[in-house]
C-alpha cells in the first residue's frame, strides 16, 4: 500500500471511532435529560403517581446505553472490520489447504489428474 493510502485509512479508522464516541455521549445525554423528563412527568405533574414508573423506563433505557457502550468499547474493538479480515483471510487460507489435501488425495486415487496445461480439473475414468 502506498503511505498516503496507509494515512488515509488511519484517518478514516480514527474518525469513525471518534462518531462512534460522539453518538455514545449524545446517548448518555439525551439518557440524563430523558430521565429527568421521566421524573418531572411522574413526580411533579402528577402522570400516574400511583406507580413509579420512570424507576422502570429509567432501567429500561439504561439496559440500552450499557448495551451501547459494550458495543463500542468491546466489541468495535474486539471483533471490528480488522478482526473480520484477519478471520476472513484465516478462513480462506484454511479453505484452500483443505482444497489442497482433497485434490491431493484424490489424485492419489487416480481420479483427479492435475495436467500441466493449466486444466487440473479432468477426471479420469
Amino acid at each position: 500500500m502506498k503511505p498516503n493510502q496507509d494515512q488515509f485509512e488511519i484517518f478514516e479508522k480514527a474518525r469513525k471511532r471518534a462518531k462512534q464516541k460522539k453518538r455514545l455521549i449524545s446517548h448518555f445525554v439525551l439518557f440524563l435529560i430523558g430521565s429527568t423528563f421521566f421524573i418531572v412527568l411522574n413526580k411533579v405533574m402528577k402522570f400516574h403517581v400511583e406507580l413509579d414508573w420512570y424507576v422502570w423506563g429509567i432501567f429500561i433505557w439504561l439496559f440500552f446505553l450499557c448495551i451501547h457502550f459494550f458495543n463500542v468499547f468491546v466489541t468495535n474493538r474486539f471483533f471490528g472490520k480488522e478482526w473480520e479480515r484477519i478471520e476472513t483471510e484465516k478462513l480462506v487460507e484454511k479453505h484452500e489447504i483443505m482444497k489442497e489435501k482433497l485434490e491431493t488425495k484424490l489424485e492419489n486415487k487416480g481420479v483427479f489428474n492435475n495436467d500441466s496445461n493449466g486444466d487440473d480439473t479432468s477426471i479420469t475414468s
